[in-house]
C-alpha cells in the first residue's frame, strides 16, 4: 500500500511550542508535534518547538532527523563522548542507535524524524543523561 503525506499541509497544522523545557508535559506539547505515518520498524514524526528538548535515546535503531526550518544545537552523550553539532534547515542528522541526544533551539525549529521502536527519556534539565535512570515511552 502506498502512503502519501502532504508535508506542507501537515506542518501547517502544527503550532510552534515556545519555551519548551526537558520537563514540559505531554499536555503542554500537544499540537506541536504529529505522528505522520509508520515506516518499517519506525514512526515518522513532525514537530515545531523552541527551547530545549529532553534527552532521549532509541535502543532499537538509528534515528534520522531532518531539519526543515530554523536551527538548533544537537547534543550527544555516550560513554566517553559528549559533543555538540550546529544543525540548520536542509540538514540531516543520523543519530546512532542507543546514543543519548537532545536539541537546543532557542529561536525555534521544525523537525521531521524517523524514529525507530521505543524511546527512552531523561526528563530533567541536566548535562549528563548517563547520571540518572531513564524513563520509557
Amino acid at each position: 500500500m502506498t502512503t502519501l503525506i502532504d508535508l506542507n499541509t501537515e506542518l501547517a497544522k502544527l503550532k510552534m511550542f515556545r519555551e519548551r523545557t526537558p520537563t514540559s508535559t505531554r499536555a503542554e506539547r500537544e499540537g506541536s508535534s504529529s505522528r505522520l505515518a509508520p515506516y518499517r520498524d519506525a514512526t515518522i514524526f513532525a514537530s515545531k518547538s523552541a527551547g530545549k528538548g529532553a534527552w532521549e535515546r532509541h535502543p532499537d535503531g538509528d534515528e534520522l532527523v531532518h531539519v526543515i526550518d530554523g536551527a538548533a544545537t544537537l547534543q550527544i552523550a555516550s560513554e566517553g563522548e559528549s559533543r555538540s553539532f550546529a544543525v540548520s534547515a536542509g540538514m540531516l542528522a543520523i543519530v546512532p542507535k542507543g546514543v543519548w541526544h537532545r536539541f537546543h533551539y532557542p529561536d525555534g525549529v521544525t523537525l521531521l524524524t524517523i524514529t525507530p521502536g521505543q524511546s527512552e527519556y531523561v526528563r530533567a534539565d541536566i548535562e549528563d543523561p548517563l547520571s540518572v535512570e531513564p524513563q520509557r515511552g
